[in-house]
């Protein structure tokens, strides 16, 4: 095990709504729309959404391309605009951007420097438990979801969280929007994979706000 490179604790917020509905209530999806807009335009675009869900990254897509206050920035989702070569590029290559991804952003993308500098993950990355391979590994395993949901979605976590700061000079914030992280037991399983960066808890409001002033 070598020690990390990068000065985590200077280099990256993470950020924890401690007043966000959970991903089972009627207003989530209100609630992650305004989020990540304001949020996005805080940080001047240059913002990375991680979904899990195509179909809920589709409706909150859609809703902030019907908002004014978002007029100057470009926002890209997954599979509407494009896909995973052709966004990444033009997220690369153009200012103020909002990127929304699925499966295929969680890891693999490299996005060194100022270009990248928020990333927003709106729900804990647990696999579906009816897809075929899970369900197949799961059935052998006396305890499915300690066992293999929950490891497998920290690493997921972690590898979402390692897309923001790739070179020692990178600097970002990273927003979890799954209040479980915070509310449920198996919460602290994800806190304690996540690097050891500074970190922000408080109301979602303040978020925004909280990005800014880190970016500088």
């Amino acid at each position: 095990m070598l020690p990390s490179p990068f000065d985590f604790y200077h280099q990256a917020l993470v950020c924890l709504p401690s007043d966000f509905p959970l991903p089972e209530d009627e207003d989530f999806d209100r609630a992650v729309e305004d989020t990540v807009a304001e949020t996005a335009r805080s940080a001047g675009g240059r913002t990375l959404v991680l979904f899990t869900s195509h179909r809920q990254l589709r409706d909150v897509h859609t809703a902030l391309k019907h908002r004014v206050d978002l007029d100057e920035l470009l926002i890209l989702g997954q599979g509407i605009d494009g896909q995973r070569r052709q966004l990444l590029k033009s997220f690369q290559e153009t200012d103020r951007t909002l990127l929304l991804g699925t499966s295929t952003f969680w890891e693999g993308i490299d996005v060194p420097g100022d270009r990248l500098s928020c990333v927003i993950v709106v729900r804990l990355p647990f696999a579906v438990p009816t897809e075929p391979v899970f369900a197949a590994r799961a059935e052998q395993l006396r305890d499915s979801f300690g066992q293999l949901a929950l490891p497998q979605a920290a690493l997921r976590l972690k590898q979402g969280f390692g897309r923001l700061i790739r070179t020692s000079t990178d600097r970002g914030a990273v927003v979890i929007l799954d209040h479980r992280i915070l509310g449920r037991d198996y919460g602290r399983a994800f806190l304690e994979v996540l690097p050891p960066a500074s970190r922000f808890v408080g109301p979602a409001s303040e978020i925004p706000d909280q990005v800014a002033t880190w970016l500088g």
